[in-house]
């Protein structure tokens, strides 16, 4: 396999590049706890010791329970090139193993997925994964698979080698553990045993490359903790864990889930537009902590784009620069300017006309759309058609108070019909009611 990164345009290398000789990363540890990325840990001063000496072997682990990463995932994807930047190895796992069983969710047993949908999904992460990480030069990042070394482990090697090491008491104290079996569901031995193979992995690694950190989510503190136990029972060595806090929003729900939708970084599953819509619309008093935690931008500009919130909040700078950075890192510069040409463009400040398709289809894939068979509806029609309004009254009214938009354009007699030569691309309408309301149409015949 290729060790190049793969960036979808020479901006993100820039992007992700930028801080390789930033001063900040003299000292990784406290920059890590500036950033808010630190939610807890084993021995903090014998980490920061060990960050601020020779190149520590860290490590952390993705397992394939979906066709793609989403934002939670993306949190340890940028502390790892952190790590790195700092002059630490970086080891990407990607679970073939786990990913066939799946940590133990709070309340039910995950759907078992098949051998050939996981590896399908491991190869899929393992692209996600690589594009974060620098696999060239002195300090190379290496991918592992954990399928490697389970599937060659007999049930009786696994139970004498490293069962032996567990307490059940100790696993039953686990928080996910605890809260599944006092749940009606209960917790099978499968999912039980995610936590050993987790240790496992750690205990691997450390025998193989050295390995003496893992970072991860503070909901995976239990898995963290059973690799560092299992090393320190097996090998007779202390090793460390870094577990990040669970990023939620100031009112306290739960960051990066709108109705229970995650927001994927697989372009396929959440938009380029509707991912820098998203980190758009932060509010005001989440923005600083979102810039620290999803951006390689320095301490003095995030406080300047701090005092912007503050002074001039109507202008949303911060969350420009927040979801510019964000959006081009993920899905590249390139694609980040076109979703803002797209967006300018929907809301009247730029020509919808001179967007290509592609980008058009980028945007307006996010709005209410209404598919008829044949141009030539009349205004009234669309706009109720596109739900905009909710009666011909209401359309009327609309478009006597000067509220309605053809591709822009105002609309202010009723009796107006939307011929084919006012399609965009030779198919679509873009209506607008008022400055911020939106919907498509889309005339395909049948």
């Amino acid at each position: 396999m290729s060790q190049q990164i793969e960036t979808p345009d020479h901006g993100l290398a820039e992007l992700l590049n930028a801080q390789r000789n930033d001063p900040a990363f003299a000292n990784v540890w406290q920059e890590l706890k500036w950033r808010g990325l630190i939610h807890v840990s084993t021995d903090e001063e014998a980490l920061e010791k060990a960050l601020a000496g020779d190149p520590v072997t860290f490590y952390c682990g993705f397992d394939p329970t979906a066709p793609s990463l989403h934002l939670g995932h993306l949190v340890q994807l940028l502390t790892m090139r952190r790590l790195q930047l700092a002059g630490h190895h970086a080891l990407g796992l990607v679970g073939g193993s786990t990913g066939l069983i799946g940590d133990p969710r709070p309340t039910s047993e995950r759907t078992l997925n098949t051998p050939e949908t996981v590896a399908e999904w491991v190869e899929k992460l393992r692209g996600q994964v690589e594009k974060y990480l620098d696999f060239t030069g002195s300090n190379p990042a290496r991918m592992v698979n954990n399928l490697d070394w389970t599937a060659p482990l007999s049930a009786i090697d696994f139970l004498r080698e490293i069962g032996k090491h567990y307490r059940v008491g100790t696993m039953l104290a686990k928080d996910a553990v605890s809260a599944r079996l006092n749940s009606d569901a209960g917790i099978s031995y499968t999912e039980f045993s995610y936590q050993i193979l987790q240790g496992l992995d750690f205990l691997e690694l450390y025998r193989s490359y050295g390995c003496t950190l893992q970072t991860g989510g503070s909901d995976q503190w239990g898995n963290l903790t059973s690799g560092t136990d299992l090393i320190r029972r097996a090998e007779g060595k202390s090793v460390h864990a870094i577990g990040t806090p669970l990023i939620t929003n100031s009112d306290g729900t739960k960051f990066g889930k709108s109705e229970g939708n995650a927001i994927w970084i697989d372009a396929e599953l959440t938009s380029p537009y509707a991912f820098y819509q998203f980190w758009l619309n932060t509010a005001d008093a989440d923005v600083v902590g979102r810039l620290k935690v999803f951006t390689f931008k320095s301490r003095e500009e995030i406080e300047e784009l701090g005092r912007a919130a503050e002074e001039r909040p109507h202008l949303r700078e911060a969350q420009r620069a927040l979801a510019f950075e964000v959006n081009s890192l993920v899905h590249g510069v390139a694609a980040t300017e076109k979703v803002i040409a797209a967006s300018a463009a929907l809301f009247g400040q730029g020509e919808l006309s001179e967007l290509d398709e592609a980008t058009l289809s980028l945007a307006i894939a996010e709005l209410p759309t209404a598919t008829v068979s044949s141009a030539g509806l009349g205004i009234i029609d669309l706009l109720v058609a596109s739900g905009l309004s909710a009666s011909n009254s209401a359309a009327r009214r609309t478009v006597a108070e000067g509220g309605a938009y053809v591709n822009n354009i105002k609309v202010q007699d009723p009796d107006t019909v939307v011929g084919p030569e006012s399609l965009l691309h030779g198919r679509y309408l873009v209506l607008r009611r008022g400055k911020r309301t939106l919907a498509t149409v889309d005339v395909t015949p049948v």
